[in-house]
């Protein structure tokens, strides 16, 4: 990928582009490229944000050279401008940018480019035809391969094919400079570079994701027996979760990796608790995708954000990305007057489709009348599922389970009977059944909780079916439109 990455700078560099904006955070991976296009005859000149000087006054500096270079050889200037987002509005840069570039295309004598090398993307509109952007790719296998072997002859260390291979499925998605890092640690932690030095690759991981302020790192208790019913849901799960245990073995034998799953239906009827579980099954992080800290305050921020989302998403694969309410994450579609959210819509669902790495993607979603039809097609998710209010035995599951986390189930609570007279209760209203009635159980000094109690409560709790029967009925209405599969058996 690297290599394609220098062929198409040098073409750029060749050519009559004035300007090339390479988006990428390592400079120091950027720098090693650019070293490696450098021709001889080029004169570099270097700016940063940290420098005394401002933008403007720097290109004025050096921009009169540009026609005062030896006529007799061939030279060219080129500014290397290096983190400048804050600074390429000012009008005074537009304008001396755009000199430069219209020189550069039109006069004969004068030689000079600008590389700008940023980690936003920032590009004024007057600019946007003199521009080429190139996007510094991550590693391929090949060329991590390349990394981990270098590593280990420099610090005189032998690794088996197998270990190779597992380090390299776990160190996809980071720059070579992060890869050379934590190799490093990991040698100098433990004297070795073997299959357990994952444990260190995935905490940086976890950096780079609390480091963005884009995803949460969801820690999580819930396992998949935690959920009651829902047993279609959960096979399928399993399925996929046994390819996600052996991705690379997958892939060899030409088996596709999961791309994800649409979870529809009923609010509080285990959707948010079977993506936290669904992760504890592939053993894998857990990240939650906000679409509103994606919203930036300037033109072309909120897609910058979401590209570097969806980069970093991969950059910490394997894992579960979880979108929650997924059709408040995109209202207003065709709507919104500025398009921001249309076209933050079209780059998800163009990723989503496009996608080769291993992050398998957990939308939940409670209202389907409000999804952009293109969700529900095939091939953006693997499968769609609806969730229902629970059915009478998922409703005994859910209350035994829920009076077993607190140490409150015995064999005289009659679970038939509370099933049979929870009928349009969902989990959360089941959950809250057994969490007031061990409070009261609690308060009157009691050690067990007892059918007649649990009855007593229920007499006295709304069921969602009571406080949002319309909404409910409409749902079930406009599923019928679709093929989705029932969670439950």
């Amino acid at each position: 990928m690297r290599r394609e990455t220098i062929k198409l700078l040098a073409s750029y560099l060749d050519s009559l582009c004035p300007v090339i904006y390479i988006h990428h955070s390592d400079f120091h991976e950027v720098d090693e490229v650019l070293n490696r296009t450098k021709e001889p005859y080029m004169q570099l000149c270097k700016y940063t944000n940290a420098d005394r000087n401002t933008l403007a006054d720097f290109i004025i500096s050096v921009m009169d050279d540009a026609v005062n270079l030896d006529d007799d050889e061939h030279h060219e200037l080129v500014m290397i401008l290096k983190d400048i987002h804050d600074s390429i509005n000012d009008p005074k840069v537009i304008a001396l940018i755009r000199k430069i570039s219209e020189n550069t295309m039109t006069l004969p004598d004068y030689h000079a480019k600008i590389i700008i090398i940023d980690t936003r993307i920032e590009i004024p509109l007057e600019l946007e035809s003199f521009i080429k952007l190139i996007d510094v790719p991550l590693p391929d296998d090949e060329e991590i391969k390349e990394c981990v072997n270098n590593f280990s002859r420099d610090v005189n260390i032998k690794l088996t094919p197998d270990a190779i291979e597992d380090i390299i499925f776990s160190l996809k998605g980071l720059s070579a400079f992060q890869i050379q890092q934590i190799l490093s640690v990991a040698y100098q932690s433990g004297g070795k570079i073997d299959e357990t030095s994952r444990k260190f690759i995935l905490e940086e991981k976890e950096q780079m994701i609390k480091k963005s302020g884009i995803f949460e790192m969801i820690n999580f208790d819930e396992k998949i027996s935690d959920i009651g019913g829902l047993e279609n849901l959960k096979e399928w799960l399993k399925r996929k979760a046994a390819i996600f245990s052996q991705l690379e073995r997958a892939r060899k034998n030409k088996i596709d990796i999961p791309n994800g799953v649409l979870i529809l239906g009923m609010p509080g009827c285990g959707k948010s608790l079977t993506a936290k579980a669904a992760s504890s099954m592939f053993k894998v992080p857990l990240i939650r995708l906000d679409v509103g800290r994606l919203m930036g305050r300037y033109v072309g921020e909120s897609e910058d954000n979401l590209r570097r989302a969806l980069r970093l998403s991969e950059a910490v694969s394997p894992c579960v990305l979880w979108v929650d309410e997924l059709e408040k994450a995109f209202a207003g579609i065709g709507s919104d007057t500025s398009g921001i959210t249309t076209r933050l819509f079209g780059q998800f669902l163009t990723w989503m489709q496009e996608k080769r790495s291993s992050v398998f993607i957990i939308a939940t979603a409670n209202d389907i009348s409000k999804l952009p039809p293109e969700f529900l097609r095939k091939g953006r998710f693997d499968e769609l599922f609806f969730v229902d209010l629970p059915n009478e035995s998922e409703r005994k599951k859910i209350l035994e389970i829920h009076l077993m986390k607190r140490d409150k189930m015995n064999g005289n609570i009659d679970l038939e009977k509370l099933s049979r007279e929870t009928n349009g209760f969902n989990g959360s209203d089941l959950e809250g059944i057994v969490k007031e009635a061990a409070e009261k159980a609690f308060l009157d000094g009691k050690k067990t909780i007892t059918t007649e109690l649990l009855m007593s409560v229920r007499r006295d709790s709304k069921s969602i079916s009571d406080i949002q029967t319309d909404k409910i009925k409409a749902l079930r209405e406009s599923l019928k439109k679709y093929d989705i599969k029932p969670a439950s058996a």
